[in-house]
């Protein structure tokens, strides 16, 4: 079976721009720019094959995406390594931040202190020191580690 779509230059150059623009979005998550460079330049280049604003051969497309791929990478290099170094940091907020509860022992920035929340023992801290019998509240999470600021004196 003879099939038209593959005889066809321009429609092999749009489909191996897709096919690169999937791979990089899908497989790669927009890590690498030359790939979502060349597959853009493929589908351009394609397009204007069946516009007729280029010739359908093989040295038009190879200059051609030589060119655009050259000048998409030279344009959008920066603003999209601009976009994909900017990080936002911000504190996630747990089930159990925000948890309050007695202080059986003394707490201090050391983490000596265990306190057992849903079977898993976690380290105390706090920036203050907290004597125990007081009543505190879970500001802040890390790895095992709970951090904590006193709400009440303690109860003697």
């Amino acid at each position: 079976m003879d099939l038209v779509l593959f005889h066809d230059l321009s429609n092999i150059l749009l489909i191996a721009g897709i096919a690169i623009l999937i791979i990089e979005a899908v497989i790669l998550g927009f890590s690498t720019f030359v790939l979502l460079f060349l597959g853009l330049s493929l589908v351009l280049t394609g397009v204007g094959m069946k516009a007729g604003i280029l010739d359908a051969t093989y040295v038009t497309a190879l200059w051609s995406n030589s060119l655009v791929t050259s000048v998409l990478a030279f344009t959008l290099w920066k603003p999209l390594r601009n976009m994909q170094s900017k990080v936002e940091v911000q504190d996630i907020e747990s089930d159990f931040a925000q948890e309050t509860f007695v202080l059986a022992d003394d707490v201090d920035s050391s983490g000596g202190t265990r306190h057992i929340y849903s079977g898993v023992p976690w380290k105390l801290k706090s920036q203050q020191p907290i004597s125990a019998g007081t009543t505190v509240k879970v500001v802040k999470t890390e790895v095992g580690v709970m951090w904590v600021e006193a709400l009440d004196q303690p109860t003697e």
